[in-house]
């Protein structure tokens, strides 16, 4: 081999060396200046997911960002924290309807329960509790929902947890017959509440300390709050939203959620005077054994006017003194303004001392052998 091979071999071994070393400087800047994204956070196992381009996220349909960017990592530990308590027997939009709202405002929203067993709602549905009573963080805002409530309001574990966070918190809701909940806890004693429609009168039977009202859709006492049924609670859960971060915010989120928000409670519905009926039960009193149907209920805030239709075996006379006796054991209506073989009436007072009138007709119905319809029409005295 002549002497230029010997040099040349040498060198090119060398300049290969070289470029391997500067390409394996370079590889670490390249692989550094490679963008990574993630999703925006949103509690889900996606989270921890790596994507390398922009876009959206497969899994949860959010706005994919540049791993590390503030959008990417949000403060989480400074946001205000609001628990959610669950049961068997909850009512779904009691409970998931605050945290709707809540969770857009940017909270931190978490489920409470006894355990972490799972818990199933009022309609069925499988909720896992996150946290338990033992482990919860301390909240800002409590939020006890209404729904299959008789168990919660006797399990002293609960009702020690709702009465221990209460004292801490900035806030407690309950919505719907949640006030129950909080009736039982003695949290309601002396203060001014409300509840579902259908309830209002029972939560005054059951708790005289408390001073039940049927005419707001949310009672706000300063650090209790009671709400009216089901969706009262996102209105309430707005309310709370405006107390701690101002309307304008509260707007925000409600405009954002696509919910028609009236800061001033708006519609009422424990206010309508169908509250004022009571719910009998007319196969029993008809001695029937197929369905009564309701074939019209009408009113608003002042009467209300409701017929159902029905077989029976008995006379409209003897519907009439059934049905009638019915209503004055379950309304406890007393003072009765007369009676008659096709009706019988009432005069009665509400939560508020206002005198009403009730009605009461039974007859069959024309053309159908044993059919019968029972109309019963109440209103407020002039």
């Amino acid at each position: 081999m002549n002497r230029f091979l010997r040099f040349a071999i040498p060198m090119t071994l060398l300049l290969a060396f070289v470029l391997l070393l500067g390409g394996g400087l370079h590889a670490p800047a390249a692989q550094a200046d490679a963008k990574h994204y993630v999703c925006v956070a949103c509690n889900l196992p996606c989270d921890a997911k790596v994507f390398d381009k922009p876009g959206a996220c497969p899994d949860c349909g959010m706005a994919l960002v540049e791993q590390g960017s503030a959008a990417a990592v949000p403060a989480r530990d400074d946001r205000r924290k609001v628990a959610i308590l669950i049961f068997n027997g909850v009512e779904i939009i009691d409970s998931m309807g605050p945290y709707e709202l809540f969770g857009a405002a940017g909270y931190d929203v978490y489920s409470v329960a006894e355990t972490k067993e799972p818990v199933t709602s009022a309609m069925g549905m499988t909720m896992v509790p996150k946290y338990t009573f033992a482990d919860a963080p301390k909240p800002d805002v409590l939020v006890v929902p209404g729904g299959g409530v008789r168990g919660a309001q006797n399990n002293a574990a609960l009702l020690k947890y709702v009465v221990d966070v209460t004292g801490t918190a900035r806030h407690t809701m309950s919505v719907c017959n949640g006030s129950f909940i909080l009736a039982s806890s003695g949290l309601l004693d002396g203060l001014t509440a409300t509840s579902t429609y259908g309830n209002v009168m029972r939560l005054h039977q059951q708790f005289p300390k408390v001073k039940v009202v049927g005419d707001q859709r949310f009672v706000d006492n300063g650090k209790i709050i009671t709400t009216a049924g089901l969706s009262a609670g996102m209105d309430g859960a707005l309310h709370v939203i405006a107390k701690l971060d101002g309307e304008a915010r509260a707007r925000d989120v409600a405009l954002g959620e696509e919910y028609h928000w009236d800061p001033s409670g708006g519609y009422v519905r424990p206010a309508m005077a169908d509250r004022l009926i009571p719910n009998i039960d007319v196969e029993k009193e008809a001695g029937a054994t197929t369905d009564w149907k309701v074939v019209s209920s009408t009113g608003d805030a002042s009467h209300w006017d409701i017929s159902v239709r029905g077989p029976s075996k008995q006379s409209a006379e003897q519907l009439l003194g059934n049905f009638g006796r019915a209503l004055e054991e379950q309304a406890r209506w007393t003072g009765n303004a007369g009676s008659g073989s096709k009706s019988r009436s009432w005069s009665f007072q509400d939560l508020e001392g206002k005198t009403w009138r009730g009605t009461l007709t039974v007859e069959p119905v024309h053309g159908a052998a044993g059919e019968y319809t029972a109309r019963l029409v109440v209103a407020k005295s002039s």
